[in-house]
């Protein structure tokens, strides 16, 4: 009895087949001890798999109301029908296994020959409380399920509003003092800073690492408004690579880390690769053998943790300062 509402998935499916399957054993356990004719295997198996068909039968009749029936009915009516088919798992799922062994010489089909209608009933009413229990159980499931997930959104983008203030106020003040110097290149900086903020205030908190690196290119050419062309980007990225997700301002942030750090008033040749399951940001800056995580670094570190995609790591190899995104493994 689940609302169309609620995400039933197939893993809460084997569970409840797997529960519908211990709850058949216990309740042959109960007949095994009740009559001694029906102290057998066979009492044992029958129940069991009794319990199985009505639970494949709750698995298929609540599956095709939630994506076929309910979605194209009146909402006041969700509950009646998932009662309806609720109760219908439980009555067809017993009649079901009582048929495939009715022609056997098991003792318990004897047994319940006489009942077998008022039995498949009974069992049709129980399954629809089972259902109310299951309802309340996958709802809660799924609240929490959407509460965690919210949390963990608000956080994600607590971290996303705290990038780029300064980027901005740096970019902003380039291009005024461009004004003066150069209209045509002020005007087509404002277009990349346009550009970038408009790729940047997307909803997303995993882009595409290939849209990733088009974001990084505009910003290194609103960044070399003011370090006259002297930062120079190399890429190298692979192409199953591309499509990879990865936290927004990634890159982009591991490269204005490296401008804010690394330059020395000369020419800084900043280079992204994939190698492995690693994205590689290095440059020939000044580097250093200890790096503290400040607000930026901590920043991708954290949301590299809450979105589960990988780790960050730094290294100082042959006098180049080198972060890596260590990924648990390629979307």
């Amino acid at each position: 009895m689940l609302s169309v509402k609620l995400k039933v998935t197939m893993l809460d499916w084997i569970y409840i087949i797997i529960i519908g399957a211990f709850f058949g054993f216990f309740i042959s356990l109960f007949l095994y001890f009740l009559n001694v004719d029906l102290r057998n295997f066979e009492t044992i198996y029958f129940s069991t798999l009794s319990a199985v068909c009505i639970s494949l039968c709750a698995c298929l009749f609540i599956s095709l109301s939630n994506e076929f029936l309910l979605p194209n009915v009146d909402e006041k009516y969700w509950y009646i029908i998932s009662f309806l088919f609720s109760f219908l798992s439980g009555f067809i799922g017993f009649i079901l296994s009582y048929y495939l062994f009715y022609f056997s010489e098991y003792n318990i089909i004897n047994f319940i020959k006489p009942y077998w209608l008022y039995i498949a009933i009974i069992i049709g009413f129980l399954a629809f409380l089972v259902g109310m229990i299951l309802h309340q159980f996958i709802s809660m499931k799924n609240k929490n399920e959407s509460i965690s997930n919210d949390i963990l959104e608000s956080k994600i983008k607590a971290l996303e509003n705290e990038l780029n203030p300064h980027f901005l106020f740096n970019a902003l003040n380039s291009i005024s003092e461009l004004i003066y110097v150069d209209q045509k290149k002020a005007e087509k900086a404002t277009l990349d800073l346009s550009k970038f903020l408009r790729n940047a205030i997307t909803r997303d908190s995993l882009i595409e690492l290939e849209s990733e690196i088009k974001m990084v290119e505009t910003y290194l050419k609103i960044e070399n408004i003011r370090f006259d062309d002297h930062i120079k980007l190399k890429t190298n990225i692979s192409e199953q690579f591309e499509k990879i997700q990865i936290p927004k301002f990634s890159i982009q942030l591991l490269v204005e880390n490296a401008i804010k750090h690394g330059f020395n008033s000369k020419e800084l040749n900043i280079d992204i690769i994939t190698t492995n399951n690693n994205i590689i940001v290095s440059n020939d800056g000044i580097s250093s053998e200890s790096v503290i995580f400040g607000t930026g670094l901590s920043n991708l570190k954290k949301r590299l943790e809450l979105l589960k995609i990988g780790n960050l790591t730094y290294k100082n190899e042959n006098a180049k300062m080198q972060f890596t995104i260590e990924l648990k493994g390629k979307n």
